[in-house]
């Protein structure tokens, strides 16, 4: 019987071949790397976005409702807001601070914790930059962490000490959660949940009232923020604290700070 022989093959046909088979191989890969590649790219850049100033906790759904969040802080008031409310905290050494010590004074309120991954370092920066260019001893900055279970004084003293913090000018603040809730909500006007707060600075003027507040982690508003605390040192420092009840009016038991031991 006849032999029947394939062809031969010439070394150029072979090689052709073998870079069509490369190409189409090459092809179907980079498919694959694209099928895996996009959604994995489509949740980093949902994370950036959307992701903010959180601890890494499981996923809490608030059942708050929406007419009880604090309202935001305008960039500066027109006229002066009410005077905050007292409140009793633990500072960075383990002492009870009390707000009525901050009376003839301006000060900065701010929302934190220590283990942020990014932004509350860089709120924190801000806020050691305006310190250090405000040298004024009138000038006191009040840090209250949003996550006290982790943020012991010890934890916030060694957090204090990353930013060279005079801590006779900048207290950060540790005590019950729902107490420093209820100071950033109703005095600061800035919401607070455990691990997650907003990153804006809020100036309170001599008489304890709130005057405005910006982004901390914007340059231009950080400017603007530092403008709004020089106006407010400017003014005279005698003008009297908010009139207490006259001496005929019906007497009232005394108040008790916000966090204090009743």
């Amino acid at each position: 019987m006849p032999r029947v022989t394939a062809p031969a093959m010439s070394p150029h046909s072979a090689a052709a071949r073998c870079h069509v088979a490369r190409s189409t191989s090459g092809r179907v890969a980079s498919r694959r790397w694209l099928l895996v590649a996009a959604p994995v790219g489509m949740a980093l850049v949902v994370v950036l976005l959307f992701g903010g100033c959180r601890e890494q906790r499981p996923s809490v759904v608030s059942t708050k409702p929406a007419s009880e969040a604090p309202t935001p802080v305008p960039a500066k008031l027109e006229e002066p807001g009410v005077r905050a409310a007292d409140f009793v905290l633990t500072d960075q050494s383990g002492e009870a601070f009390d707000s009525r010590s901050l009376a003839g004074k301006v000060w900065v309120g701010s929302v934190f914790f220590a283990n942020c991954p990014g932004p509350c370092f860089r709120e924190n920066q801000a806020l050691a930059d305006i310190l250090r260019e405000i040298d004024a001893p009138d000038l006191v900055v009040v840090s209250l962490t949003c996550d006290p279970d982790n943020d012991t004084p010890e934890v916030l003293r060694r957090y204090a000490d990353r930013f060279d913090a005079d801590l006779t000018r900048w207290k950060f603040l540790t005590g019950d959660m729902a107490t420093i809730k209820t100071i950033a909500n109703e005095s600061f006007r800035l919401p607070a949940e455990v691990g997650v707060h907003s990153e804006r600075g809020v100036v309170f003027d001599r008489q304890g009232r709130l005057r405005g507040g910006f982004h901390l982690l914007q340059a231009d508003r950080v400017d603007l923020l530092k403008k709004l605390i020089r106006e407010v040192l400017d003014e005279p420092a005698d003008e009297p604290l908010p009139a207490t009840p006259a001496a005929d009016a019906p007497s009232a038991a005394p108040s008790t700070p916000v966090g204090a031991d009743r």
